[in-house]
């Protein structure tokens, strides 16, 4: 892992992994979350040729918080990745909170990024047809419901999540997890599976819940761009089981975002679908390389 600076002063906690001369993958993590890669990801991305990319947001782990941050702002910083990496063109892909943050960077980055991978990611608050809230568990339920309220509401219960997380292993993931993993999910979290989280909340909220905090308040707002400003070629997946972020979530984003294929699974889960499909995943998406 390296820190590298940003354009406007601030800087950015960096894992690059996989062939140097690879196209980069850009994998923007979860909400919360950090610069651990998630392995079934990263391999399948060093399998086909991709050099694999994470950072973690603003506010997460080492890198400097951007207090009132947009969703749509994460793009300058993956563009200082890119110059960093002297990357000209590259994929980018996100899974949960990270879905709207790779959909930001298609946008905005569309003459260097070539194709965008949104792995259930979320949709954006306040649609008139959407109910942001219904089929998520309980765990998220509050959480948004506080984020709505703004940051005075949300902090206090995010700092008390954090100290279970930043701290829980992986045997320890299920029960604090537990509203929010349906028996599918359950299944798949393995060893590994269960290490990567593990080592993700802890890294993402090691120094405290900013990023997690900014990354909420960021979703129940305007994110700065619209998802039918995504002109590059998308992939959006999903699974009808998710109760982190449920499946009308996808349905919405795949209306939404021009020309996206997707990919609605019957009987998975958030985590099941990411750990299981990740090679059919990156398959589709170095295509249009």
């Amino acid at each position: 892992m390296a820190m590298i600076p940003t354009r406007d002063g601030r800087r950015l906690d960096l894992a690059v992994t996989g062939p140097e001369d690879g196209i980069p993958l850009v994998f923007q993590h979860g909400t919360p979350g950090g610069v651990p890669p998630f392995r079934p990801i990263e391999r399948a991305a060093h399998e086909r040729g991709l050099r694999f990319v994470t950072f973690s947001r603003a506010g997460y782990g080492t890198s400097t918080r951007a207090p009132g941050r947009a969703v749509v702002d994460v793009a300058t910083d993956v563009r200082d990745v890119l110059d960093h990496l002297g990357a000209a063109r590259c994929l980018v892909g996100g899974w949960s909170g990270g879905g709207p943050h790779a959909l930001a960077t298609a946008a905005r980055l569309a003459g260097r990024v070539a194709g965008v991978l949104v792995i259930a990611g979320v949709a954006p608050y306040g649609l008139p047809d959407l109910d942001f809230l219904s089929g998520m568990g309980e765990g998220n339920v509050e959480e948004f419901g506080l984020a709505a309220r703004g940051e005075a509401a949300l902090r206090p219960h995010l700092e008390k999540e954090a100290a279970g997380l930043r701290d829980t292993g992986a045997a320890g993931l299920p029960a604090g997890l537990e509203s929010l993993l349906p028996p599918v999910d359950r299944a798949v979290l393995t060893e590994e599976l269960g290490e990567d989280l593990a080592a993700n909340f802890a890294e993402g909220l090691r120094l405290g819940v900013d990023g997690w905090v900014d990354d909420d308040l960021a979703f129940t707002r305007p994110w700065g761009f619209s998802p039918e400003e995504v002109t590059v070629s998308a992939f959006v997946w999903r699974g009808t089981e998710d109760l982190m972020v449920p499946f009308a979530h996808g349905r919405r984003l795949a209306a939404n975002v021009p020309g996206a294929v997707a990919h609605l699974e019957d009987g998975e889960g958030h985590l099941s679908l990411a750990a299981g499909a990740a090679g059919r995943m990156l398959d589709e998406l170095v295509r249009v390389l």
